[in-house]
């Protein structure tokens, strides 16, 4: 079984001020990088915003089980971290993430998969992410790379993104979300199609249009549109936006009445906050709000 450790980073034990990272507007000298030790990944705060970068480019960032485990690691501090409102996740130019690791798992059995959940800590943290997290996705994002992109909760590409689930080439099935995240965003059809013969990938223009994506870039602007949203994000009230995150996937499990009763409550709820007092009292004095997330 494999196992990982999730244990929150201390900022200010671990981090120094880096430039490692092109962040275009942000300016690399409002960023600190949280240095712990991480083989495959790269973690920034920059602001309010975490940024991780996929950090294996020799192998165009495979999905191993060490990237795994230092990327639930790094999610789970920036989740727990009070001052940080959104986190987005990026790899290359030239891909975000190729696909799994197979050479990794090609030996592995079925007795070992079943008995250890193989692939569950791919989802881990991802399930457990109060705070939104945004894809922005360059070059390839094919098998477990487009299932880990379909796991943030919006995605941008770069205009030269290829989003694909070639898995049944190699005598298998996508086995962390692909056939259910990918059906649902861009339906049965396409996602048959691109799932049964593994030789259909969309490019980032039919990525957009068949609603996998929110919206297409520059190759060298992405980045800086997922940490803009991010940052926007994180002048919101936390409260409400963990609350807004919360109902909408909720939506994927439950039958609308459901969906519409929680949400419903969530919206009561949003008035025992001083965040809600705080907004209206903004907007009806025309000026800004100052979010305390409380």
């Amino acid at each position: 079984m494999f196992k990982f450790s999730l244990r929150p980073i201390s900022r200010a034990a671990s981090s120094v001020p880096t430039n490692s990272l092109k962040i275009g507007s942000f300016g690399a000298m409002y960023s600190t990088k949280h240095s712990h030790n991480h083989k495959f990944i790269v973690t920034e705060v920059v602001g309010k915003v975490g940024l991780v970068k996929l950090n294996r480019p020799k192998a165009l960032n495979a999905l191993c089980n060490q990237l795994f485990v230092e990327l639930n690691e790094s999610l789970l501090a920036l989740d727990n971290d009070p001052k940080i409102g959104a986190v987005v996740l990026t790899g290359s130019e030239r891909a975000f993430a190729a696909g799994a690791d197979i050479v990794e798992m090609k030996d592995s059995e079925f007795v070992k998969n079943y008995t250890s959940g193989f692939l569950s800590h791919w989802v881990h943290q991802f399930e457990k992410m109060r705070k939104p997290v945004i894809a922005a996705v360059n070059g390839f994002a094919l098998g477990g790379g487009c299932e880990l992109a379909m796991m943030c909760d919006i995605i941008y590409a770069g205009e030269k993104a290829v989003f694909g689930q070639p898995e049944i080439v190699i005598g298998t099935i996508p086995g962390a979300g692909g056939t259910q995240r990918l059906t649902k965003a861009v339906g049965k059809s396409k996602a048959m199609e691109m799932i049964l013969t593994g030789s259909i990938n969309m490019t980032a223009q039919e990525a957009y249009q068949f609603g996998l994506v929110s919206s297409v870039h520059p190759v060298d602007k992405v980045v800086d549109v997922a940490m803009e949203t991010a940052k926007t994000i994180s002048n919101r009230s936390m409260l409400s936006v963990q609350m807004a995150k919360e109902s909408i996937n909720n939506s994927f499990e439950v039958p609308l009445a459901s969906g519409l009763k929680m949400e419903r409550t969530m919206f009561h709820s949003t008035f025992a906050t001083k965040d809600q007092k705080e907004g209206m009292n903004a907007f009806a004095e025309k000026r800004k709000p100052a979010y305390k997330n409380e």
